[in-house]
């Protein structure tokens, strides 16, 4: 059986500058990991480059056994995705869920339902545009989604940074609630926030994977 992720020799420069530099990595599916190291480690480029956001200047990235780029629609419709920084939307939230159910199948009223479980109430927001919420609020709303669509793999990429630590511990308390099978990669600083629900750690420095292992469970 292929791996769920697939990585040979993947370089990427910016300016100049290697920014991934000869990774090479396997992720199997059921493997929950935290991805740490400094910033300006290579860790967001990597993901970024599996989600299909940037091409490589060498080697490959398979997703599920298909190209990111190539690809790209049929590998993000199994992928929730979390960024650090919530993307300028200018919908209002209930158009946002109409656009998330028509797009991807997924009930608004399951959007709505994850989102109260994150204590955020999308109804009293309904007319309010994305891009008016607090940090905190934008996050919850994405991590309802993502959650909501019940993906096959999460990517999360320092979800928690906008949460106050009650925010935390309710996202934390909805992934070891998931009642599937799913793979996982966070981005993080946080390792101790993720103790019980990863299975391996990597760390990433200078473009390079300095640090695998896994982790008992």
């Amino acid at each position: 059986m292929s791996p769920l992720i697939e990585i040979r020799n993947a370089r990427k420069k910016f300016m100049g500058t290697p920014v991934l530099d000869g990774i090479t990595l396997s992720i199997e599916a059921g493997e929950r990991i935290a991805m740490l190291g400094p910033n300006g480690a290579g860790k967001t480029t990597l993901v970024r480059s599996m989600l299909g956001f940037y091409h490589l200047d060498e080697g490959e990235i398979r997703v599920m056994g298909k190209d990111p780029i190539r690809d790209r629609v049929e590998v993000l419709r199994h992928i929730g995705f979390i960024p650090q920084l919530p993307p300028p939307v200018k919908l209002s939230l209930d158009e946002l869920l109409m656009y998330i159910e028509r797009s991807t199948g997924t009930p608004k009223g399951a959007v709505i339902a994850q989102a109260e479980r994150m204590a955020l109430d999308v109804k009293q927001h309904a007319s309010k545009p994305f891009f008016k919420l607090s940090g905190g609020m934008k996050q919850k709303l994405l991590i309802a989604i993502a959650l909501a669509r019940r993906s096959r793999l999460f990517v999360f990429d320092e979800p928690t940074a906008s949460l106050d630590p009650k925010a935390r511990e309710l996202f934390y308390r909805l992934l070891s609630d998931l009642d599937y099978d799913y793979s996982a990669i966070y981005i993080t600083h946080r390792l101790e926030e993720l103790e019980g629900l990863i299975n391996r750690k990597i760390y990433m420095e200078l473009g390079k994977v300095v640090e695998d292992e896994p982790i008992a469970t």
